[in-house]
């Protein structure tokens, strides 16, 4: 029989109304089935394990990263598949989180979480509980898990945890992937795209349990006062920069921007430029808006998603030694990050 465990962060997926009072809360996971009777009809077993102090994905810090990989590592020989219930507004920045501190892994690690609580009538969340149970459980004819990878599950796509992005608010299809083919798409059967689906090189798994916190996140925007952000670039502060720029990786040439890059790489910063856009990829030097970055070191983020893009970087300033290996690795595939050229 196979074995699934759940981990319960938190999230609007695991939320009931209180009868008395109206007020949701987060239901106990003891009683599961009451609330997901049609999960008894799967052919495994299911068991649940939830965050002390279960938050709102809003909340979500790299401390609690650490606490996922644990929990994972603890339990990865006695499970045969993880599904972990998550608030949908961070969950790109840790699916993305988990695909780098999880390298090696040959086992479905499946979020997911829902618009609406689990206690609403029209509720989203049984669907995404259920399916992605059935996808953590899933193996081919071989006998080997279907996924081997850190993914994300929402209304009837499975996506790539470190190539999707939330989109919407208020609509249950909260996610896409423009960059990437979906994995899986739920229909009457579960079609997945085996040829999309990533396979590990490494020979054993790593829960590495180090990000750090000195990575900055700039947007560009037109008129930005660049002063006013300076003190991102004080290497002091963040060791690396992500730079949300327009386009293909375009920026304005404003003396001052480009002076404060010039000095930040100069005394060992390193900055990664990704696409505000929800598709498409840098092309540093296509523009000769862009041409300042291709010539004074600027890493070319090509189409990851900024939530990749920044946990990246977090994962390999904590843990790679040298800068010359760090920037060398940005410009690889380590997690299925970033598309093949």
């Amino acid at each position: 029989m196979r074995k699934v465990l759940l981990i319960y962060t938190g999230g609007t997926i695991g939320m009931v109304k209180d009868p008395k009072t109206g007020e949701l809360k987060s239901f106990n996971f003891d009683y599961l089935y009451e609330h997901v009777p049609e999960l008894e009809r799967f052919q495994l077993e299911l068991s649940s394990v939830s965050f002390k102090n279960p938050i709102d994905s809003s909340e979500m810090t790299l401390c609690h990263w650490v606490d996922l990989v644990e929990i994972i590592e603890k339990n990865y020989v006695k499970y045969d598949g993880f599904v972990i219930l998550h608030g949908s507004d961070t969950m790109a920045f840790t699916s993305s989180a988990l695909s780098f501190m999880l390298q090696g892994i040959r086992k479905p690690i499946v979020l997911t979480g829902s618009q609406l609580p689990i206690g609403t009538i029209r509720t989203d969340g049984k669907e995404n509980l259920i399916t992605a149970v059935e996808i953590a459980a899933a193996i081919d004819e071989f006998g080997e898990p279907i996924v081997q990878e850190v993914a994300v599950y929402f209304e009837y796509s499975l996506y790539r945890g470190n190539r999707c992005s939330k989109v919407s608010a208020n609509q249950f299809e909260a996610f896409q992937s423009p960059n990437h083919p979906e994995l899986a798409v739920a229909g009457v059967n579960i079609d997945y795209a085996k040829d999309k689906l990533y396979r590990t090189t490494k020979s054993s798994p790593s829960f590495t349990k180090k990000m750090s916190s000195s990575v900055g996140l700039l947007t560009i925007y037109p008129g930005i006062p660049i002063t006013s952000y300076a003190s991102l670039f004080d290497v002091r502060i963040n060791k690396a920069l992500v730079l949300a720029s327009f386009g293909a990786g375009n920026a304005p040439s404003h003396p001052e921007l480009q002076s404060l890059i010039t000095n930040y790489i100069a005394s060992g910063g390193i900055v990664l430029n990704v696409t505000q856009c929800n598709s498409g990829s840098v092309k540093q030097g296509a523009y000769h808006t862009s041409s300042f970055f291709q010539k004074s070191g600027v890493i070319s983020g090509r189409d990851m998603t900024t939530e990749a893009a920044l946990t990246k970087l977090q994962f390999l300033v904590a843990n790679v030694t040298t800068s010359e290996e760090i920037i060398s690795l940005l410009q690889v595939n380590i997690a299925g990050e970033i598309s093949e050229s």
